[in-house]
């Protein structure tokens, strides 16, 4: 794959509160949990500074009192990944689900999904988060912000306007990807992008192409990934290429629903992950139902960009909400949320949270390595991420 970089690097992960750092190497296929600290609350979602050794991450208690949120920020040891608290936290008044930091490393940008919203936060030259962003007008982001990231230019920010299913007291919400231009931390509303009313159309998440004008988008609800287009300021309104990901992917959550997806770092290559957490009780117990938890490949054509499936490989776990892709661009690591139980003929089987690890060949597709069990009592394993070390 020619790419340059060791083959150790740092792998932080979140369990409930709780920030551990494993050194994660790539010829040995191997996580080694090294340390750890406690954030405020759980932690949502945690994202690196493009060019400070500074880790954010957001955390809420929205599964209790619900009233404490906010970001911390943490200097991370290039050595060995170890995080120390860098300044105070930044308290908001709601959960934030996702944040980002654009390209050069100016702003933190953080959407919340109940109320839907996005905030911008200068950062200082250390770091530190500074003053919000007062902006021009109006921030209207949709139906359950579900992610928020610059585009590599930094001239505009997409927000995944995730929507929501109808349930049966309640009436679905449409989705949208919402595109706004972006000027020293100022966002102008510009287009938001969807399908027909947008009630089939829920996107979770996207990735850039690092070379290319590319940004591929996961639709959660859909169980599909699209290709747009990147340029003037934005993404093409129209997809440029659509492919499932699931065997069935006419199945609605919990039985199949689509995860985060991540372009490889050399740009041949995208992997999305297909997530199924639904149950049927067996004999007294509740079990696993249909659906996949799977990787999904896809290989990326050069020129135009299309995604074509490749290959698609268990995870031996359930619901990889997050997953990690190693600098070297040779292993790859998933992070499922929960415990949970399956059928194996007349059996039970107890599958527990944790990582599945996968080695990338050179035609990125995935070798199965090994699995590392996490205890969860204390809240599920919610994120994870890579950096160099």
């Amino acid at each position: 794959m020619d790419l340059p970089g060791p083959a150790r690097a740092v792998c932080h992960a979140a369990v409930g509160a709780d920030l551990f750092w494993h050194a994660a190497d790539a010829d040995a296929l191997t996580l080694v949990r090294e340390g750890g600290l406690r954030a405020p609350e759980h932690v949502q979602y945690a994202w690196a500074h493009p060019v400070l050794p500074v880790l954010y991450a957001a955390y809420s208690n929205r599964s209790t009192a619900d009233d404490h949120h906010g970001v911390a920020c943490y200097r991370i040891e290039p050595a060995t990944g170890r995080l120390t608290e860098l300044h105070r936290p930044l308290d908001l008044p709601h959960r934030p689900i996702h944040l980002s930091v654009d390209p050069a490393g100016r702003f933190l940008l953080v959407a919340s999904n109940q109320p839907s919203a996005l905030v911008v936060h200068a950062l200082e030259a250390d770091g530190a988060i500074g003053e919000r962003v007062e902006q021009p007008g109006p921030v209207d982001v949709g139906n359950y912000a579900h992610q928020v990231r610059t585009t590599p230019a930094g001239d505009a920010v997409v927000v995944c306007a995730r929507g929501s299913d109808a349930t049966a007291t309640e009436p679905g919400a449409p989705g949208a990807l919402v595109v706004f231009r972006f000027r020293d931390g100022r966002l102008s509303h510009r287009r938001s992008i969807t399908v027909g009313d947008g009630r089939d159309f829920g996107p979770r998440h996207v990735d850039f192409h690092p070379t290319k004008p590319f940004v591929y988008v996961s639709l959660e609800r859909g169980n599909q990934v699209l290709t747009h287009g990147v340029r003037d300021g934005g993404i093409t309104p129209e997809p440029l290429h659509s492919a499932p990901t699931a065997a069935r992917p006419d199945l609605r959550a919990p039985q199949q629903y689509l995860g985060p997806v991540h372009v490889h770092p050399s740009g041949r290559h995208l992997y999305l992950v297909n997530r199924s957490d639904g149950t049927v009780p067996s004999r007294g117990r509740a079990v696993h139902g249909e659906g996949e938890n799977t990787v999904a490949v896809f290989a990326l054509d050069p020129d135009t960009g299309e995604p074509t499936l490749a290959q698609t490989v268990g995870i031996d776990a359930f619901h990889a909400r997050t997953f990690a892709i190693h600098p070297s661009g040779t292993m790859l690591v998933t992070a499922a949320v929960a415990p949970l139980a399956e059928r194996v003929g007349d059996d039970v089987r107890e599958v527990a949270a944790g990582f599945s690890v996968f080695g990338i060949g050179d035609d990125g597709r995935l070798t199965f390595a090994r699995t590392y069990d996490v205890d969860v009592r204390c809240g599920p394993l919610f994120w994870c991420g890579m950096l160099r070390r």
